[in-house]
């Protein structure tokens, strides 16, 4: 690891002394949108590109524009002064810089993986009569080496059939966790640390609601201004009965102390009605879709914005997907077998 990390290191110098004439036109145009640069406002990242970074610089550069009391940006908007790059899924490509979708997009939610499969693919190219996108940017970065390679994955992710009625669902709470008897590195490699998957179904003037929060386990956190947070994903619908299709869908991280998380993980969405504490964390909205939206289409959505998480396939299909249902009896065998031991 070592030699590995030795090796980026001297690959990422070596590509920022290549880029040297790129990175001085760039430093000119944003010193023309009041944007100060040093050598230290770039990077290369293998998964994305050379970088440059400062506060608020996708903003800056993107101009003045309408944006949505949640702080999205409309999507069509950004896409008429930046057109979705026909390459790389999650940009939008200008002459000079790329913007990019939010981090929390990414493997990991870390800023420097590549796209988790496969929710940002699916949403750049999701549209249809009278659909409305938002969506949240990566604010304090954008890509400057518009010309660079694409940094590709392979990956396998399983649909998620779902053939109820929307309308018959009852109102009510789902918890699902990943089996007990497993140990944690089983859960961290097949169920993408996953503590829970909490779900809330619920119905009032002709409108049912869906709520989503996926909570990981403590090893994942991250930093934000000094400060230690672990992020839970969370997903929000509106399905009209009368229209019979869904009419809003959106999504959203919410930020946890640790405080926060532990009372949190184990409780359900009925808990700010029966606990004093009222735990309502931080949260930032990352994608919203208006406008009539099938239910297969709403599922797809749903499943890759949990990616690589068994628990959504599960909700929504009845079972694990048949890998991690083979996976698991091999464990559980191997397991009983040392028991018999």
């Amino acid at each position: 690891m070592a030699h590995y990390f030795a090796d980026l290191k001297e690959q990422s110098s070596k590509r920022l002394a290549e880029a040297g004439d790129l990175i001085a036109k760039f430093t000119t145009i944003a010193a023309s949108k009041g944007l100060i640069l040093s050598a230290d406002s770039f990077e290369y990242i293998q998964t994305t590109g050379i970088v440059a970074k400062a506060q608020n610089i996708a903003r800056t550069l993107l101009g003045p524009i309408r944006a949505e009391r949640d702080g999205l940006l409309p999507f069509n908007e950004i896409a008429s002064r930046f057109p979705p790059s026909p390459h790389y899924e999650g940009c939008f490509a200008g002459p000079d810089f790329i913007l990019m979708a939010h981090p929390c997009y990414r493997r990991g939610m870390h800023p420097i993986n590549n796209w988790a499969p496969r929710f940002i693919d699916l949403f750049w190219r999701f549209d249809g009569p009278g659909i409305e996108r938002y969506i949240a940017l990566d604010e304090d970065r954008v890509r400057i080496d518009v010309d660079g390679p694409g940094y590709f994955e392979g990956d396998t992710w399983h649909g998620a059939p779902f053939n109820e009625d929307i309308q018959n669902i009852k109102s009510g709470i789902v918890k699902l966790r990943p089996p007990l008897d497993l140990e944690s590195r089983h859960v961290s490699f097949f169920f993408a640390d996953a503590y829970c998957v909490d779900i809330k179904w619920s119905e009032s003037d002709g409108i049912k609601s869906f709520q989503a929060l996926e909570i990981k386990t403590e090893k994942i956190s991250i930093e934000i201004g000094g400060q230690s947070y672990f992020p839970a994903r969370y997903l929000h619908a509106e399905f009209d009965l009368a229209a019979n299709c869904f009419r809003h869908f959106d999504g959203a991280i919410q930020y946890f102390t640790e405080e926060e998380y532990f009372q949190r993980r184990d409780a359900d969405f009925n808990m700010t009605m029966k606990n004093h504490a009222h735990v309502k964390a931080s949260s930032s909205k990352v994608f919203k879709i208006n406008g009539p939206l099938k239910t297969e289409d709403w599922v797809e959505l749903c499943c890759h914005f949990y990616t690589a998480n068994p628990l959504t396939f599960e909700y929504f299909s009845g079972e694990y997907p048949k890998h991690v249902v083979e996976t698991l009896a091999k464990i559980r065998n191997h397991a009983s077998k040392l028991d018999g031991e």
